[in-house]
């Protein structure tokens, strides 16, 4: 060992044993990093915008077996030192709902229903996907339960013909159904006659938002802003790239993405249950601000 070392570890009060572990342990602690970051990677190839919070729980298997112990704000800090924390995104607004027609709207009956099982509530909406020339319209259908979406149709318009495919998806796909309950906005894809017609023909009870509040209809939005800010580009070149990205996109969040609000499982997985799932869910800026509140 260098004199000038055996020195320095002398002045500073450490043994020589102390500093070989001492630097043992940053060895270790920073392989254990890149190997945290390089499952991050490969998570984040599929889920471009997974947040940190799911990431940790979808790494567990990954953490126990290398014995790699790393809590939420650990791998907080050490995507922000890398660079790879999700920045929140800024959109332009195209409105999709247009509420003042000539077709009859139906009242909200699911205020107080909790579904217990799969194809009890579906819930729709229509949303935006932004292309280089303009815009494309992405109908979705998401069963209430399990968040699995059954249905979705990518349009060029905002005719009812993309909700109308979305629907007839998801009743092909999902024939085993009981009582169900179909609940959307009162938007004129919804309430026109053919939509209204296909949901009565199939026995599909209809329920729809009341004034407007966007709380009425929170699954739909929340789907929709799950899929539009993790999973899909801001802009597509063409609208037969943006087709494609949807149809991955669904796919991904059905087989891929865990939801706290189901017990962290994917909606692949809760669509083949029934019974009263555990919600994992926190909204962690509400209990930040408790807390602030708290400490004043």
């Amino acid at each position: 060992m260098p004199r000038c070392l055996n020195e320095l570890c002398s002045l500073l009060g450490y043994s020589r044993q102390a500093y070989y572990q001492g630097t043992k342990y940053n060895q270790q602690k920073a392989f254990e990093a890149d190997m945290v970051i390089g499952e991050v990677l490969r998570y984040r190839k599929d889920q471009k915008r997974i947040g940190t919070r799911k990431l940790l729980s979808e790494m567990q298997l990954f953490l126990n077996d290398h014995k790699i112990k790393i809590g939420r704000d650990l791998l907080f800090n050490l995507l922000a030192e890398r660079g790879l924390l999700v920045t929140k995104r800024s959109r332009r607004s195209c409105v999709t709902t247009l509420s003042r027609h000539r077709y009859k709207k139906y009242p909200n009956i699911i205020k107080d229903f909790i579904p217990l099982g799969p194809n009890q509530l579906w819930v729709s909406d229509i949303t935006y996907i932004r292309i280089k020339d303009g815009f494309a319209y992405f109908s979705l259908i998401t069963d209430a339960y399990s968040r699995k979406i059954v249905g979705f149709y990518l349009s060029r318009s905002l005719s009812a013909e993309g909700p109308i495919r979305a629907l007839r998806m998801a009743l092909n796909n999902n024939p085993n159904r009981c009582d169900l309950i179909h609940h959307s906005d009162r938007g004129v894809q919804y309430c026109c006659d053919d939509y209204v017609e296909l949901l009565n023909r199939n026995g599909v009870k209809i329920s729809m938002t009341e004034n407007g509040d966007p709380l009425e209809n929170a699954l739909a939005e929340r789907v929709n802003g799950i899929l539009k800010s993790e999973l899909l580009e801001d802009v597509f070149e063409s609208f037969a790239k943006a087709q494609q990205a949807v149809a991955i996109a669904c796919t991904t969040y059905n087989f891929l993405r865990p939801h706290g609000s189901i017990n962290n499982l994917k909606p692949i997985e809760a669509h083949q249950l029934s019974g009263r799932i555990t919600k994992t869910w926190k909204n962690y800026y509400k209990l930040k601000t408790q807390k602030e509140v708290l400490m004043e």
